[in-house]
């Protein structure tokens, strides 16, 4: 006979194993010794260690499904207690119930997590259907419809709820999507209908366009092209190929006809500049007729001169108004001359003489000041039409002087 702590080998050969109810037979060993047969049962405990040690790894380091375990467990548990083995049975089955509960607690765990996540999908589901009903009223067409594709593979990416909560939140999701969709696509409905809108009133103002671009009007036709670029701009944007298209023919013909326009102003600046020399040449003439000496040869050169200066014609806009305040200041000294003149000549007049030199002197002076403050506020063109004033007046005066001195004589 042969024994160790949980198990022993009676002299018929049975083996038998030690448990907390007493020895269970669990073989019998004829084909040697007793030791042999109590190792031999001994490796099948093992086995049995070996195979709940396996599931205990598993169980801790694996994703190994609760139901799965448990069902492993217990085919253990039935192997444990069938087991034709000698060793401490009940250890194996303390470990099996400390691995069952182990697995209770890894489910309760998992259905906290899952509980946890389920009310994180529900919290940002929420999030997504609140951001998407407000995107639905956006009028930001581009950027609205990227951020509601995004939302929706945000979605894709977020655990289900259950079926009455998901479906729920779904819908609402959907139809802020088909709204933003409808909306949308009515806006550019209608934009393409005021794309048409615009092509056909530019079609027309291409047309006109085109109608003036001969046109040798020149200030009517430029002034109505500007109407037409008014009308233009007003029109808004065809589709943009038609737009391409419209408006190199509309800014074709324009080109056309301001370009004609700068050939004949070029020409007619040229001529008027060629005036401009003429004229300031006869001028020059004309102020050498001052101070007034010989009042009737002076009247006749100045007759010959305007004929002459009539002749000439146009010169540029900006230079006519200092060039004719030159010869009608010549002119305003001839009259002034001939007034002075008659009154030297006419008694009636000879007692106003000396108030009419003071008055002369008041002008002369007067006029010299502004010319003054003109030139100190850098305001040459006003200074040289005084200037041409006051030789005028300068002249009169000189004529009255002299005039005085008659009477004195």
């Amino acid at each position: 006979m042969s024994s160790d702590p949980w198990g022993r080998v009676d002299e018929t050969g049975t083996v038998y194993v030690r448990t907390a109810d007493g020895e269970k037979e669990v073989g019998s060993w004829q084909a040697g010794s007793p030791d042999e047969a109590l190792a031999y049962f001994e490796r099948k405990y093992e086995g049995l260690v070996v195979e709940i040690g396996l599931l205990e790894r598993r169980v801790r380091t694996t994703d190994l499904a609760p139901k799965d375990a448990l069902t492993a467990i217990e085919h253990l548990r039935a192997s444990v207690t069938e087991a034709h083995a000698v060793g401490d049975l009940a250890a194996l089955g303390e470990r099996l119930d400390a691995l069952v509960a182990l697995v209770d607690s890894r489910r309760e765990e998992r259905k906290a997590a899952r509980a946890k996540q389920s009310e994180e999908a529900k919290v940002a589901k929420e999030q997504l259907v609140a951001e998407a009903e407000q995107l639905a009223e956006s009028e930001q067409w581009r950027t609205a419809g990227e951020r509601l594709r995004a939302l929706v593979d945000t979605w894709k990416g977020l655990p289900r709820l259950d079926r009455k909560a998901d479906d729920e939140l779904w819908h609402r999701f959907s139809h802020a999507r088909s709204v933003f969709s409808k909306r949308r696509k009515a806006h550019f409905a209608s934009l393409d209908a005021q794309r048409e809108e615009a092509r056909r009133t530019k079609e027309k103002l291409v047309t006109e366009a085109q109608s003036l671009s001969g046109s040798t009007d020149w200030g009517p036709t430029a002034a109505r092209y500007r109407e037409l670029m008014s009308d233009w701009k007003a029109a808004g944007r065809a589709q943009r190929e038609a737009e391409d298209d419209l408006w190199n023919r509309f800014r074709g013909a324009q080109d056309v006809f301001f370009a004609a326009r700068a050939e004949v102003f070029a020409e007619r600046d040229s001529e008027q500049r060629d005036n401009l020399a003429l004229k300031e040449e006869l001028v020059v003439e004309a102020e050498k007729l001052l101070p007034v000496t010989d009042l009737k040869s002076a009247r006749s050169a100045f007759r010959s001169l305007n004929e002459r200066w009539e002749a000439i014609g146009h010169v540029p806009r900006d230079a006519r108004p200092r060039i004719e305040a030159r010869m009608h200041a010549v002119e305003r000294a001839l009259a002034d001359s001939e007034e002075a003149e008659w009154r030297r000549t006419n008694p009636e007049v000879r007692a106003r003489a000396a108030g009419l030199t003071g008055q002369l002197q008041a002008a002369v002076d007067k006029l010299q000041s502004q010319i003054d403050a003109a030139r100190a506020a850098g305001n040459t063109a006003k200074a040289d039409k005084l200037q041409s004033e006051l030789a005028g007046r300068q002249a009169l005066l000189d004529a009255a002087l002299k005039g005085m001195g008659e009477f004195g004589g």
